[in-house]
């Protein structure tokens, strides 16, 4: 699948900045089912490209000087295959344990240890005696965990911040794609079960859900298949040729398309654009 992708993102000021710094994960990532044959960033200001611990490939953006707007434009086109199953080819992957470490995003509260113990049946939760290794599951049993998770907790735009927590979500029965994304790793760490936060973009197709998306990595010990499996909580499916992905983590902080801090400035409004549209590979 060929994806064209458009991605604005403009913070308009009341007042002059004299300052902007931003951390742009915004270019997809170098991986074996998606190739990106254009792709190009336009800003203001001073651009950095680097790579993350987690391999993400990510911009430090600075402007100096007196400015009440930053635009930050992303666009390109990604061609993308479709993994069978969500099954990700495994390259030099950093440590599955790194991602059975929850933060404060992804904790585990009594309120949601009791949901993950409920739908991820016959599993035990961590002991001293095996807190070094990785809790085997099926990749089936994480769908169900999925489909369990949208129905506890609605779609609804806009009935969340970046700062919600898996327990506000689920206490709360509403919430996105992200807090989907938040509830799923928080049950995994609750039982060892490897997993990370994805942020990237999807062809919506007929769905109202937005185009800008999280989803998540988990790692799975399937009969024939041991690695990593790509699962987008919000629609319980796997992943497949309509996602593009930008940047992986333990959770919306590491992996957030913008990030920054910024001196002055007054009052913030924030608008974000995102198109996403697909035609078929060349064969």
């Amino acid at each position: 699948m060929i994806l064209t992708i458009r991605h604005e993102t403009v913070y308009h000021y009341t007042a002059p900045l004299a300052y902007t710094i931003q951390q742009l994960r915004l270019s997809p990532r170098i991986e074996p089912q998606q190739r990106c044959l254009a792709w190009h960033i336009a800003t203001a200001g001073k651009c950095h490209s680097f790579t993350d611990a987690f391999g993400n490939v990510g911009h430090m953006l600075t402007i100096t000087g007196p400015h009440d707007e930053v635009r930050i434009e992303a666009e390109g086109v990604v061609d993308v295959s479709s993994p069978e199953r969500g099954r990700l080819q495994n390259q030099n992957d950093l440590s599955p344990l790194l991602f059975t470490v929850s933060t404060p995003l992804t904790a585990a509260s009594a309120r949601i240890q009791d949901f993950a113990a409920h739908h991820l049946h016959g599993m035990r939760l961590p002991t001293r005696d095996n807190v070094q290794s990785v809790q085997s599951v099926r990749s089936d049993d994480l769908l169900k965990l999925a489909d369990a998770i949208c129905a506890a907790v609605a779609y609804q735009g806009g009935s969340t911040d970046v700062t919600s927590s898996a327990d506000d979500a689920l206490l709360l029965g509403r919430g996105v794609c992200q807090d989907h994304a938040h509830l799923f790793l928080a049950c995994c760490r609750a039982h060892r079960i490897a997993a990370r936060y994805v942020s990237g973009y999807i062809d919506p197709g007929s769905s109202a859900h937005a185009e800008s998306h999280a989803w998540i990595d988990a790692w799975v010990d399937d009969d024939d298949y041991c690695g990593w499996v790509s699962i987008d909580v919000t629609h319980a499916r796997f992943m497949d040729d309509s996602y593009c992905r930008l940047a992986i983590g333990r959770d919306y902080d590491s992996a957030a398309p913008v990030r920054g801090v910024r001196h002055g400035g007054g009052d913030e409004k924030l608008e974000v654009h995102v198109s996403v549209s697909s035609s078929a590979s060349a064969q």
